[in-house]
């Protein structure tokens, strides 16, 4: 047991696991959850692993109310020597105190979040699914619940943390998906909530991916709130763009999520020698190089995927085909570095992996 002496309160019965080919992205859970609370007297207390079950809320809470809420994505992995591995979980942990700052939650003791992480996987270490590809999805979450119907901060919260065996994110792997640019709606302006992992962000999202998908896309590219010319993300992940050589991705502005795959993408390209550049993107730039046969390659990065190439954007009807609709050079190298260093295939010379014993 860890340090901070979580109480555990075992299943009684547990549940079928599934096989990896019945795998989809966040449908099954695992048999327990770690659950700790929050009153603005007392500070964070009373951390626990119990069996998974209801949250049982005032209706009152504020959370329904008010959408004070924030989370975080990442993954355990299990090496061909049977390693439980995770993926840089401190930079998760960092973003979601981040989040935590803007949504005016208070902030979690990160070695504390960190524990509860390990133990929770530790616990349900036989719920890690072997199959390459395949992973433990951990989503750890906060939530308002003091029964208060003003327009204030909440005193009251729930952190609660959940696991997930996972497959692909999307059904199409490493292969390229068709991406439609969006043009009326807007994910995120700066001075707002982008740069952060809360609900909101995506509920507001959901018009425009649902449009996207009725005319038979993956997602959509996201432009900037404010001029709509300037390349966001796409979906939920962010993007890179690979022109003449160059490999370049929408500079951090306060409407971006600062994505921890993207981090690593960067990292990645700058040991390769790579010349990687983040900084503002027009449409139009992108459309131009398209012109002129100088964009080669496009994928998106996130912690659900990893990498997603880009086969198609689609602008008002007009389909932009990249590399010929297969997987880039870069963004397969770029996934079998990532992927390989996650399950222990390549050696990790960045430091990213952090051992659960």
């Amino acid at each position: 047991m860890s340090q901070y002496n979580f109480t555990f309160s075992e299943v009684m019965t547990k549940k079928p696991k599934p096989l990896g080919k019945q795998l989809q992205f966040g449908k099954y859970f695992t048999d327990h959850m770690f659950v700790m609370e929050y009153h603005h007297q007392k500070g964070w207390y009373d951390g626990k692993i119990i069996p998974y079950q209801p949250l049982t809320l005032d209706p009152a809470s504020m959370i329904f109310h008010y959408g004070q809420t924030v989370f975080e994505g990442l993954k355990a992995y299990k090496s061909k020597d049977g390693e439980t591995r995770l993926f840089r979980p401190k930079e998760n942990i960092n973003r979601l105190n981040r989040s935590n700052a803007r949504m005016c939650i208070p902030e979690i003791d990160p070695d504390l979040a960190l524990a509860a992480i390990k133990e929770l996987v530790r616990i349900e270490n036989d719920w890690i699914p072997k199959q390459e590809g395949t992973s433990l999805y951990i989503r750890p979450f906060i939530i308002a619940t003091e029964p208060y119907l003003g327009v204030s901060a909440s005193k009251q919260y729930k952190f609660i943390i959940i696991l997930s065996p996972v497959g692909a994110y999307y059904k199409e792997g490493i292969n390229p998906v068709r991406i439609a640019v969006e043009t009326e709606y807007i994910r995120a302006v700066k001075g707002g909530t982008g740069e952060v992992k809360t609900a909101g962000n995506y509920a507001s999202s959901l018009i425009a991916q649902e449009k996207a998908e009725a005319s038979g896309f993956a997602q959509v590219l996201w432009l900037d709130g404010h001029d709509k010319k300037y390349i966001e993300e796409v979906g939920s992940m962010n993007v890179f763009f690979k022109i003449d050589g160059e490999v370049i991705t929408p500079e951090l502005n306060g409407s971006i999520l600062p994505g921890v795959t993207r981090n690593s993408v960067i990292e990645v390209l700058r040991d390769w020698g790579v010349p990687v550049v983040e900084r503002k993107i027009l449409l139009e730039e992108l459309i131009t190089a398209h012109k002129e046969g100088r964009l080669e390659e496009a994928f998106g990065s996130g912690t659900a995927a990893v990498i997603s190439p880009i086969g198609e954007l689609n602008c008002n009807g007009e389909a932009l085909i990249i590399n010929n609709q297969e997987t880039g050079e870069i963004a397969k190298k770029l996934y079998e570095t990532i992927t390989g260093i996650q399950y222990g295939h390549l050696e990790d010379k960045f430091n990213w992996i952090d051992m659960i014993e």
